[in-house]
């Protein structure tokens, strides 16, 4: 899969499979190709060349709207609605699939992200913290019970005690529901911590995907080395 902007070449040549039910972490430095990644998996973004499968399904033939329906999004920030409460939010997905129980699971959701409804349900997003808007963002993607979920850098913005908490009630929400999750993340910390997998790009190449323990011990390239003994978790 390739994709340009202009004369930058966001995507050269890649080529990956995320598993069903694991958790792939998209890492590398700024500018590698991540994010855009990420985006071609919800026509967010369309490539110049090569094939997007979602379950199996070219994406260019699915209809936009259906699609990102289907597929829970997190997106760097949270991008909540700022004049839609807390609950409003989050039940947005349900109610957009005509799902007449949208209100009941926007409250089920909040719930299982720490965040009672009968305190937080009626609050307006600038009324939080970040840490509760990112759980609210969460919350929001995981409402329709999708069995995709994309994150791109949804803790990044968090102090590390929140980052901690955050990134703890994700891995809890993903064993328990078992949705497949493509993350992505500048931090080879939080790579190690919450991936199966470990996907490394480079200048919109990815040169390694690997478990966190085999990329660790066995890096492939050079620069996958040098990155990782600059986050200070290689072997």
């Amino acid at each position: 899969m390739k994709c340009t902007f202009g004369a930058t070449v966001a995507l050269a040549g890649v080529d990956l499979r995320v598993p069903a039910e694991r958790c792939t972490v998209l890492v590398g430095e700024s500018g590698s190709g991540k994010s855009t990644l990420l985006r071609c998996f919800n026509r967010l973004v369309t490539p110049d060349a090569g094939t997007v499968r979602v379950r199996g399904r070219d994406v260019s033939q699915e209809p936009p709207d259906a699609l990102r329906r289907s597929i829970g999004y997190v997106p760097q920030h949270g991008g909540l609605l700022p004049h839609w409460t807390v609950l409003g939010n989050v039940a947005l997905v349900p109610r957009l699939l005509g799902l007449d129980d949208a209100l009941e699971r926007g409250r089920t959701c909040l719930d299982q992200v720490g965040l009672p409804p009968t305190d937080f349900a009626a609050r307006w997003p600038r009324r939080l913290s970040g840490g509760q808007r990112q759980r609210v963002a969460l919350a929001r993607a995981l409402a329709a019970e999708p069995d995709i979920v994309l994150l791109d850098e949804p803790f990044g913005a968090l102090d590390a005690l929140t980052r901690s908490d955050v990134q703890r009630l994700f891995a809890d929400l993903r064993r328990a529901r078992s949705f497949s999750a493509l993350l992505v993340t500048h931090d080879l910390r939080e790579a190690v911590a919450l991936a199966d997998e470990i996907a490394v790009l480079r200048a919109g190449e990815i040169l390694q995907v690997a478990p966190p323990a085999e990329l660790l011990a066995h890096p492939r390239e050079g620069y996958v080395a040098a990155l990782l003994d600059r986050a200070g978790v290689g072997a």
